[in-house]
């Protein structure tokens, strides 16, 4: 599907930079990274254990701010907002480990959010049940608990979450991780449906080299640096030696 670049990105990383600092030493762990991100896309940033790939969806996520550099969402800069409430409305994580409320059911889970943003829970619950059945799970699940359904399953309970949270912005990190491959591609088919469809900007962090197959764009993290990726170098990635997560 060919994607039109709008005018200007939803969210935008300007000279990025974060330390890790103790009194001992400080570590850089992203290093001047610019880079920007449409709606409607679908981006992988890939790179092997250590990279920064992982550090650089936290400051996305606002969970932490840039030692040097702005992200930049909408215009506005990380460091000049409330980060409890960019995180509650404007970013959504999904984690490789799922992060699920184990007691919660499925539904009460989807509503959390919706919730948390004020709306009424009878009216909550009918719109949870809309985001569920977005990510293609039957009515069975509303009433399960997370340890009562499978990992694939739980994804999506968890992509429904992100959903229901009204961000535009969907962070995820290794979401495959804890899948085999066949789960592993409807998780990955899904987040792309939601990018080229329903206008989410989508940022998968991730060591599986399969998902640069259906990404619009692919970048590669090494050593704190961002660097985009061209078609013509994806057989490259055959020689990356075993590719662990960050």
């Amino acid at each position: 599907m060919e994607q039109t670049k709008l005018t200007e990105p939803i969210l935008k990383l300007d000279n990025v930079s974060y330390q890790y600092r103790n009194q001992y030493h400080a570590v850089e762990a992203v290093k001047e990274v610019s880079a920007e991100f449409y709606e409607g896309k679908m981006y992988a940033i890939i790179g092997k254990s250590g990279s920064g790939k992982s550090t650089l969806l936290s400051l996305m996520a606002g969970l932490a701010l840039p030692t040097e550099g702005q992200v930049i969402y909408k215009d506005t800069a990380t460091d000049s907002v409330d980060l409890d409430k960019y995180r509650r409305e404007n970013v959504a994580v999904v984690y490789q480990s799922f992060n699920l409320f184990p007691l919660m059911t499925c539904l009460e889970n989807v509503c959390f959010p919706l919730e948390l943003l004020g709306m009424k829970p009878k009216h909550a619950s009918v719109t949870a049940k809309e985001y569920i059945e977005h990510v293609n799970l039957p009515d069975s699940v509303y009433k399960r608990f997370p340890n009562m359904i499978s990992g694939g399953e739980k994804q999506r309970v968890a992509i429904a979450r992100a959903l229901a949270s009204g961000a535009k912005v969907i962070l995820a990190d290794e979401p495959t991780g804890n899948l085999d491959i066949a789960n592993g591609e409807k998780i990955v088919q899904l987040l792309r449906d939601l990018a080229h469809n329903d206008n989410y900007t989508v940022i998968v962090v991730t060591h599986d080299l399969s998902i640069t197959e259906v990404a619009d764009e692919v970048m590669q993290m090494s050593d704190g640096y961002l660097q985009p990726l061209l078609l013509d170098e994806f057989p490259a990635f055959n020689t990356f030696e075993s590719i662990e997560q960050d």
